[in-house]
């Protein structure tokens, strides 16, 4: 026979190990197994967001409001003005400056409201005076929050009288606070980092290495590799979720007041989610510059706009639509409609529809268009 005539010897299919052997938990048990070897990515991912909760919850911890400082400029009625705002419960702190001093203290920031009396109208009578002028920045809380202060200390010196009875019933139960509507921002922002960088900046990575090109030779389909990232990632988010939980309710006193297992089912997602983003980011990035900045380029509007830190709701009411779009805003949303409010898992059907398509779309995509190499 000759050489023309001899069959084609095709290469026989890579074997594959039986008996419990499957690729997809494998990649998941070294993605585990990195990891812990690994200490300085173990302290980012459980010791940062505890630092970032001891921190803001001392910053913004149970306290009084500072009191505004008021400066009055020196003149007739300096010190009957002086003392009527110096009693107590005028909830303002006075001092006496200069008329040129006092304006620039409060241009500076170092003075809250300047208070101007004009000269008296009689002669000798430092109480008959025409008007008082109130200098202060109604861009500032604090400046406008002195005046109404100062005016009504004031007010009360010369004579007035309340005409209705008041009753202050302070709030300082525990979901009415700031760190009770922080917690649930800042579970979010750790679903997100997590999903982008622990996803798709170490897929990105693998391919740098060479290792993709590896995987390529290995009886693996891409499905199994792109979840195995997705649930190595989500593994490593389940003690996360449980010790910011923990340790805000045990440090601060932050309380759920809906259910925890619709709590967990929203983190579920919220993993999802942002894993799908992230290996839709790394399906054809090939350098980690370019990586590092796209990740960045979508995290940045969702950190600044997806009301983590502050309600969403101090911007235009144009892009409120916009924004309630966001995978972020939708995470929080919900996050906190069943931590503070009490909220069912089914009442939040918009933001979890949200969480849904993002997910799903952004896994659909990866997987059509993710290469190897």
């Amino acid at each position: 026979m000759s050489t023309a005539q001899q069959p084609a010897v095709t290469a026989p299919p890579p074997a594959v190990r039986r008996g419990g052997y499957s690729p997809f938990w494998e990649l998941v048990r070294s993605r585990l197994l990195e990891f812990c070897r690994e200490p300085e990515v173990v302290f980012w991912v459980y010791g940062f967001p505890v630092l970032m909760v001891v921190s803001l919850g001392i910053a913004y911890r149970e306290r009084d409001v500072p009191k505004p400082r008021v400066e009055v400029v020196a003149g007739p009625a300096t010190v009957s003005d002086a003392e009527a705002l110096a009693r107590p419960g005028s909830g303002v702190v006075a001092a006496v400056s200069a008329r040129a001093a006092a304006l620039e203290h409060l241009r500076t920031g170092r003075a809250d409201l300047v208070v101007e009396r004009d000269e008296p109208v009689l002669e000798g009578d430092a109480s008959a005076s025409a008007a008082i002028r109130y200098h202060f920045d109604p861009s500032r809380p604090e400046s406008v929050l002195a005046r109404d202060r100062a005016r009504d200390a004031l007010e009360r010196a010369a004579g007035r009288r309340d005409l209705l009875a008041v009753e202050d019933v302070p709030q300082t139960a525990p979901g009415s606070r700031y760190i009770d509507f922080l917690i649930p921002g800042l579970m979010g922002l750790s679903l997100m980092g997590g999903g982008l960088w622990g996803v798709g900046f170490v897929a990105v990575e693998m391919r740098v290495r060479k290792l993709l090109k590896r995987f390529l030779a290995t009886p693996m389909r891409r499905w199994q590799f792109l979840l195995s990232i997705m649930v190595s990632r989500m593994l490593f988010m389940i003690p996360e979720m449980l010790l910011l939980v923990c340790f805000s309710r045990w440090a601060f006193g932050v309380r759920i007041f809906g259910s925890p297992w619709a709590v967990a089912a929203l983190v579920l997602l919220g993993a999802v989610c942002f894993a799908g983003i992230g290996l839709l980011v790394a399906s054809r990035t090939k350098t980690l510059e370019a990586v590092n900045g796209i990740l960045n380029l979508i995290m940045l509007p969702m950190w600044m706009a997806s009301g983590v830190f502050f309600p969403r709701e101090r911007y235009p009411e144009a892009l409120q639509p916009l924004l309630r779009a966001m995978p972020l805003t939708a995470l929080v949303d919900a996050l906190r409609a069943v931590m503070l409010e009490g909220a069912s898992l089914a009442a939040c059907w918009p933001e979890v529809a949200t969480l849904v398509a993002w997910g799903a779309v952004t896994f659909a995509l990866a997987l059509r268009i993710f290469r190897w190499v």
